[in-house]
């Protein structure tokens, strides 16, 4: 079979057409918001938001409605919650986080386990890239254009916040809302990847690309590229790989950016533990 073959025959069917759509707009918008998550130091964060939606999807499955409404709702309640936790009480933002995303998504396994459905929601967790609907498709379409808007008309101020919030205040820029900007569109992102990876892998289309880009240069601009483009083929290639080999979709997605990560994080110009070696084998010399 030849590379065209290979290339060409997943294209014949819909719901590869689909995925593939899918895939890349969510890789896109999630690494760009990556860039700004690795700077700020809010991994955690993705990851408490992420699962934290889990019980907003049950219950709107169980009312009728969109899944993406439910996960919206309870991204930004979760959002909410670790905020007032924070900001009242004694309790520090790390533990604020592991309160609320544990509490929440203990709470969406429950409703998953008592709900009577004749769909399997477990593809909430995992992810169902291949069993996308045209629906599906604007929907996250919508979701990560509006994402994608506000991200580029608020990039120099967010990219300050970023960098130094008490500059950010000097400039007569309000901090605490480029936060709560941050945290929104980290609300809305999360939706936007649940269609891809599900519930559990979100974290890491939010992080690895961002991380990734890093490792590869000092210049912020210079991230803002490198890290969708990397995304979005790295995913691009593990939708690919799970056509040919009839494995997870979202799980190989993030297998594919995890081994790039690696490489980078091995053998960048730079940053890569190969150069370091290699520098601190000429100043012993």
């Amino acid at each position: 079979m030849s590379v065209i073959d290979i290339v060409l025959e997943p294209l014949q069917y819909d719901f590869m057409v689909r995925a593939l759509a899918v895939t890349v707009i969510a890789a896109v918008v999630c690494a760009l918001l990556s860039c700004w998550l690795v700077l700020v130091g809010w991994s955690l964060m993705g990851d408490a938001v992420s699962h934290a939606v889990l019980p907003g999807v049950v219950l709107a499955y169980v009312v009728g409605v969109p899944f993406a409404l439910g996960a919206l709702a309870f991204g930004v309640l979760a959002v909410v919650l670790i905020g007032v936790l924070r900001g009242t009480s004694r309790v520090k933002e790390d533990a604020a986080i592991g309160i609320v995303f544990t509490t929440l998504f203990a709470l969406g396994l429950v409703l998953i386990s008592v709900v009577p459905s004749q769909t399997d929601l477990s593809h909430i967790l995992f992810g169902n890239i291949l069993g996308v609907s045209s629906q599906d498709v604007w929907q996250v379409g919508l979701l990560a254009a509006v994402a994608l808007a506000v991200l580029l008309l608020k990039s120099r101020d967010l990219t300050l916040f970023a960098f130094d919030s008490t500059h950010a205040h000097a400039m007569g820029l309000n901090p605490k809302r480029l936060g709560w900007l941050l945290l929104g569109l980290l609300a809305v992102v999360c939706v936007v990847a649940l269609q891809v990876v599900g519930v559990i892998l979100v974290v890491a289309l939010l992080i690895i690309p961002g991380a990734t880009a890093y490792l590869l240069t000092d210049s912020f601009t210079r991230m803002l590229w490198i890290a969708p483009l990397m995304s979005a083929v790295s995913s691009v290639v593990g939708i690919y790989l799970s056509y040919w080999f009839d494995a997870s979709s979202g799980g190989l997605v993030v297998v594919v950016q995890g081994v790039v990560f690696t490489l980078v994080y091995l053998f960048a110009p730079r940053q890569g533990l190969v150069a370091k070696m290699r520098e601190r084998s000429a100043a012993r010399a």
